[in-house]
């Protein structure tokens, strides 16, 4: 006879009956809301974005600034808005912040541009610049811009300089702390931890290895550092200087000149702001609310000024599903943004096989006359940056051009995949260069053997058995460096034959040095400077087009995934803000630390060149 369950097992069986169901419960009611936000957004036309008359279109950015969106699925992003959990690193392309200053400049809908970058998170110097140029594009067609904030950090100052009245809270702050390049090292804490470093490199100044065995900035790499920080800050206040009629000299660049300044204020950041002529006025919320009522109208609904947002004006006036003409000549644009890592990648990624089709199919296409590969990467493999670069050799041998556009960044690997560009155009503060090669690995087998554990063995070569349990073979290290050498003359030598230089005058610039774009130019790594737009005309003009279209080709979205984002996009209308939302109690210092420690690691974990040889320059990010 069966023993009849202990009361402890019948209380649990009981328990995880009451999770089941409940669990069961609530993923049938997100699936519910889900579908009855879709079939809403099917049958119900009361969500149709409208633009009213006499509207102020408010450039209300989220997240960083790219060049190309990381691929998110559809499905995943709205779950996760009905779970109430805000995309994590939320991204707005580049090309759309542009196209719709350029539509909106036009708009007979809209009379003022208000840029309200308080969620602006990350933005490069050159992205910045544009958007700028966009701006006065804009303030062209005699509409006024504003830009109010409760504060604003050093990328959003940038944009809000550039509007013709610039409002703060009166509580507010402006910052402006300039660039800087700082790291973590870890030489002393793997030297306590028994860890092997394994370092080889090529280049004075390649210095991305040297968190690892170093407990300091070298001095070479401070020298390089300083000299193209130096440079974008010099960039920066000319620029903000032109926008505020200031002076480069206004910029308070020490603590004892800044905390002079904040004393006259009487400790007010807004006061100072103001006197400082960064702003024109301090606002509270509703002398701007009650100020923009006055020029544009109270909204239909609720209390506030008639507004639409960009997110809202982007689905109003851009086609979900453009169309591209059959007949005319094209120049495609391809772009190149993220890390170079080894096999197929999804966007926002560089994959040396899925970069190497784009290019292939813009080769293969008879539309396409030229050719416009925009890169915004550090680098990566040097394996997968040369499958890339051989693409790019085909393309021009097919009679095709290729013009090379940097973006923020073009170093490393990023300048790899340029060299063999008919031109190179690059912004003035686009930061390339980095020509170097490095590899690198840890052992542990001093570690292990404090904890008493040990590797042994036989193999019939010297190369069997490799692996980080052991100590590295003296004559293999010195192989593995015989390689790096390899892939520092082969690095040399491809930009000596593109760029009309001897490999003796590359090496001297090269040594994993980083230049901005405008000194690239003077030292012959760069062509002419110049943004996307003026990329394109210079193909245009190698391939002697005088009508065409642009095309961009990038990795391929099913029809199905098409419609299903956009209508997706369309349903999330109709989930409540907060329908399931939950508010999470966190320390934001510690999440920061924690989320940079990640950063730091996946950035070398996610290399995955087949020899181990890599062309990145981990040094190119500002703090």
């Amino acid at each position: 006879m069966s023993e009849k369950p202990s009361i402890i097992k019948r209380v649990f069986k009981k328990l995880w009956m009451l999770i089941n169901t409940t669990r069961k419960l609530i993923l049938n009611l997100i699936f519910f809301v889900i579908l009855f936000a879709v079939f809403g957004a099917i049958f119900d036309d009361s969500d149709k974005i409208v633009v009213p008359s006499n509207t102020a279109l408010i450039l209300d950015l989220k997240g960083d600034i790219v060049e190309q969106k990381k691929q998110v699925d559809p499905a995943d992003a709205l779950m996760s808005e009905a779970l109430g959990k805000e995309e994590e690193n939320p991204e707005i392309l580049l090309a759309d912040i542009k196209e719709v200053l350029a539509t909106a400049k036009d708009d007979k809908r809209i009379s003022t541009l208000v840029i309200y970058p308080q969620n602006l998170r990350r933005a490069g110097l050159t992205h910045l610049q544009e958007i700028a140029a966009s701006i006065n594009e804009f303030k062209e067609s005699g509409k006024e811009v504003i830009a109010y904030g409760d504060y604003f950090t050093q990328d959003q100052y940038y944009l809000a300089a550039h509007a013709d009245k610039v409002w703060l809270n009166p509580e507010g702050a402006v910052i402006l702390e300039g660039y800087g390049r700082y790291r973590t090292y870890y030489k002393a804490a793997l030297d306590k931890l028994n860890i092997t470093q394994h370092i080889f490199k090529v280049g004075t100044y390649k210095s991305a290895i040297e968190p690892y065995i170093r407990d300091d900035m070298s001095e070479p790499a401070k020298e390089a550092n300083r000299a193209w920080l130096s440079s974008l800050w010099n960039s920066y206040k000319y620029d903000i200087a032109q926008a505020r009629n200031l002076t480069t000299d206004d910029f308070d660049e020490t603590a004892a000149g800044l905390l002079e300044k904040i004393k006259l204020a009487d400790g007010s950041f807004g006061q100072y702001a103001k006197a400082a002529g960064l702003i024109d006025e301090l606002r509270t919320r509703e002398d701007i609310r009650l100020d923009m009522i006055s020029k544009v109208g109270k909204a239909e609904k609720g209390s506030h000024y008639n507004q639409i947002h960009f997110k809202d004006y982007v689905k109003a006036t851009k086609n979900p599903y453009p169309m591209v003409n059959p007949l005319t000549d094209k120049v495609a644009v391809i772009v190149a943004k993220g890390a170079i890592l080894n096999g197929h990648q999804k966007p926002g990624t560089v994959g040396g096989d899925s970069t190497a089709l784009l290019l292939r199919k813009a080769r293969l296409n008879d539309k396409v006359k030229a050719v416009v590969l925009r890169v915004d990467s550090p680098g990566g493999s040097a394996y997968a940056s040369e499958i890339i670069r051989q693409e790019v050799e085909l393309i021009k041998a097919a009679g095709k051009p290729v013009i090379a556009s940097m973006g923020q960044y073009a170093a490393s690997g990023g300048y790899w995949i340029s060299a063999s560009a008919n031109e190179i155009w690059a912004s003035p503060n686009t930061i390339t260069g980095s020509i170097g090669i490095f590899g690198m690995f840890m052992t542990f087998e001093k570690a292990l053997d404090k904890l008493g554990i040990h590797t042994d063995g036989v193999g019939t070569t010297d190369l069997a058995g490799l692996g980080v349990t052991r100590p590295l073979n003296e004559d293999i290290g010195h192989i593995i460096q015989a390689s790096i050498n390899r892939g520092y003359k082969n690095f040399i030598t491809l930009v000596a034959e593109n760029r009309n230089m001897s490999p003796e005058d590359v090496d001297k610039i090269a040594q994993g040095r980083v230049w901005t774009g405008a000194k690239g130019q003077e030292i012959g790594l760069v062509d002419k400077l110049g943004g996307l737009d003026d990329a394109i005309a210079a193909a245009a003009d190698r391939a002697g087009l005088k009508m065409y279209d642009t095309l961009l080709i990038e990795q391929e979205v099913s029809a199905k995934d098409l419609f299903l984002r956009n209508l997706l996009d369309q349903a999330k209308a109709f989930i409540p803000a907060d329908t399931l939302n939950q508010s999470t109690a966190y320390n934001p210092a510690l999440q920061q630390m924690i989320a940079d420690l990640v950063n730091e690691y996946e950035k070398i974990n996610q290399l995955n060149d087949p020899r181990g040889i890599y062309s990145v320059c981990l040094t190119c990010e500002i703090n």
